[in-house]
């Protein structure tokens, strides 16, 4: 999906996201630019660098789900960081690098799960046959030696063959075939899902070491198996689990074995610098307004630190070197009190796309309630559904949820859309109390509905402003 155009783009937002159309129109642009650059020969490529945005607007009106859906509409490695988690190199904290070493991490993540989604039928066979061969095994010849001189030296003492032996292991062989054949017959229907089996799965967690970094101490993750070259057996355990887990368990085995992680590697770290987006929200926290010391002494150094990654500089990872040239960076922050040129002028100028999200109307929260993919009005009747319960919500109660949020955020703090959780849980707090034991499975939520719960909350402003 790559190659869509910016119309069809914000399409697929609107299917997710109310509103706030240039918002969308700024990121579906960047998007397209980036299917543009792809078309033209390497050297242009290399000169034309993304142009990153920031996006202006209070809290819950849709800044970051803009971003996560976009890159997981071209299936892009996305990472969310907030800047305030960030300090200066020299101070206690994460340093700004391990944003770019996250993005790889969700890259090798990605790629991986295509891989061994692609040798999914390969690896099924491989499992099915490990199955069997735990419950159903074949004799091997030294599991019938009483000899153990027999088992040293791969036959009987004296070098004769015992007849009774032989008939003795064929006949054993024999029942384990017919078992076996009645075994690979119940496989197949799945009809020993729940039976018990011990099984040995190798733990692919790579032992890691704390390293001194000049930024700090760092978890970089060096592989020890790699250092020792191999000299470290690999760690496995045994569990006892039904065959379905079992399952499971060996087809993420199996597939790993099959792939190739240095091809992984080498594609993670390609589609990190081509089409990684990072989010970097709050960053209206780390503009400085003025001068001074305390604990926010750091945040203009943050900026400083930010700032080579996102020109473009080589991040090291430990997974090779990271160039950050053409990652897309997505800044968000309601600059409340701070305001975009706050920022140093050199991270101004890294993001010379500004676009402002509009606050949320009623008529957009009513919107919001029913007309997303994952609106919450489907949300909550789908989870009451798993009790049996048919919940309908009524348009006069939809509108009184909407109008009550709308005034809530108008007359207290505005967090946007977040404001429809919380007057939807409470509104619906004693339904799902009480649903495995009602009797009535269908519930109609109308306006009157609405108030009863809501009334005495939203009359009293000053316990409006704890409660809502």
């Amino acid at each position: 999906m790559e190659n869509l155009t910016p119309r069809e783009v914000v399409a697929e937002l609107d299917k997710y996201i109310v509103g706030q159309l240039q918002a969308k129109k700024c990121v579906a642009v960047a998007l397209r630019n980036r299917y543009r650059r792809k078309l033209l020969p390497p050297q242009i490529q290399e000169e034309i660098a993304p142009k990153n945005i920031i996006m202006i607007g209070p809290t819950g009106v849709g800044k970051t789900e803009i971003a996560r859906r976009l890159a997981k509409l071209v299936n892009a490695p996305f990472v969310k960081v907030e800047a305030t988690k960030f300090t200066e190199v020299g101070y206690v904290g994460r340093d700004v690098d391990s944003m770019v070493r996250d993005l790889v991490e969700t890259a090798i993540r990605m790629v991986r799960n295509e891989r061994m989604a692609g040798v999914a039928e390969q690896a099924e066979r491989l499992v099915e046959a490990r199955l069997l061969d735990l419950m159903a095994p074949i004799p091997q010849p030294e599991q019938v030696a009483k000899n153990p001189l027999e088992i040293l030296f791969g036959g009987r003492s004296g070098g004769d063959a015992d007849p009774k032996q032989d008939e003795l292991f064929q006949q054993r062989v024999r029942r384990a075939e017919q078992k076996r054949a009645v075994v690979t017959e119940k496989m197949g229907r799945r009809e020993l899902e729940n039976e018990m089996i011990e099984i040995e799965v190798e733990d692919h967690t790579p032992p890691t070491l704390e390293v001194f970094t000049g930024a700090g101490m760092e978890e970089m993750g060096i592989n020890l198996q790699d250092i020792l070259g191999g000299i470290l057996p690999k760690k496995k355990r045994k569990r006892r689990l039904p065959v379905s887990e079992a399952r499971k368990l060996l087809m993420q085995e199996e597939a790993y074995k099959l792939i190739d992680m240095d091809e992984v590697t080498t594609e993670a770290v390609r589609r990190s610098e081509q089409e990684g987006i990072i989010f970097l929200d709050e960053i209206d926290k780390i503009a400085a307004t003025e001068k001074g010391v305390g604990p926010d002494v750091s945040r203009g150094g943050v900026q400083r630190d930010i700032l080579p990654i996102v020109e473009g500089s080589t991040v090291m990872t430990k997974y090779g070197p990271v160039k950050t040239d053409h990652i897309l960076f997505i800044a968000a922050g309601a600059f409340h009190i701070s305001k975009p040129s706050d920022l140093i002028p050199e991270l101004q100028g890294r993001f010379p796309i500004r676009v402002e999200l509009d606050s949320l109307s009623q008529a957009d929260f009513k919107q919001i309630l029913v007309e997303p993919e994952n609106s919450l009005i489907k949300q909550y009747t789908a989870l009451l559904s798993t009790e049996g319960i048919k919940v309908e919500f009524t348009e006069d109660a939809i509108a009184e949820i909407a109008q009550i949020a709308y005034t809530v955020n108008t007359q207290t703090e505005n967090i946007g859309a977040r404001r429809l959780h919380t007057i939807l849980e409470r509104v619906l707090q004693e339904l799902f109390f009480e649903a495995p034991e009602l009797v009535d499975r269908h519930v109609q939520v109308d306006c009157d509905y609405v108030r009863t719960r809501l009334d005495n909350i939203f009359r009293d402003r000053d316990l409006s402003r704890y409660i809502l």
